[in-house]
């Protein structure tokens, strides 16, 4: 195989993996489901859901560590994911 043959095996591959990124939806939740985030596989937030009884102004720094935690458990799900679809693409490919 020529180094033009890899160059072009290679862009295929990093375009395959950009468009599962871009259709994987990752859904976490913090609080026993007060807050629940969904993130795609490129870590961007797509949408919020807050539980109106976890929104008091006398604890706002609750809700805030709930998003937070929220948030960070749905981007670990997204990086195991995406380990998991780039190591069936790349056979031998250890994340």
């Amino acid at each position: 195989m020529n180094i033009q043959q890899m160059m072009k095996q290679a862009q295929q591959m990093q375009e395959r993996l950009q468009k599962q990124m871009a259709e994987l939806k990752v859904e976490a939740t913090a609080g026993g489901g007060m807050v629940t985030v969904v993130v795609n596989g490129a870590k961007q937030l797509q949408s919020i859901k807050i539980d109106p009884e976890v929104v008091s102004k006398d604890d706002v720094e609750m809700l805030q560590d709930l998003i937070v935690a929220a948030v960070n458990d749905a981007h670990r799900k997204a990086d195991e994911e995406m380990a998991q679809k780039m190591g069936g693409l790349v056979p031998g490919m250890k994340l």
